[in-house]
């Protein structure tokens, strides 16, 4: 669905999403990397649990949070992907502590 616009941008490293090795490219944010790497969604949304994917790109709308390094409700298109980074998708309400 997604790809980047220049493959051989930055270096390759790797994150874990959902406990799956996906590649990332160094300086993308990790919306970007969720987007090349096919995530469709990386979180769903506390009343319904409909399914939600980065939207403007830009921080304004809180659609792609996720949680990184077991820290919750981060938005992942203004964090950028560090080798070795460990993302999980953040299922409705987040959760006291994280």
């Amino acid at each position: 669905m997604f790809r980047r616009l220049h493959e051989n941008s930055g270096a390759l490293i790797h994150i874990t999403v959902d406990g799956r090795r996906v590649e990332a490219r160094e300086g993308e944010s990790v919306a970007a990397a969720l987007l090349a790497a096919g995530f469709t969604s990386c979180r769903t949304t506390p009343v319904s649990g409909a399914p939600r994917a980065a939207f403007c790109m830009m921080g304004a709308c809180f659609d792609c949070l996720v949680t990184i390094d077991g820290v919750g409700s981060r938005q992942a298109c203004m964090v950028v992907v560090r080798d070795g980074m460990a993302i999980t998708a953040q299922r409705g309400r987040r959760e006291l502590g994280r």
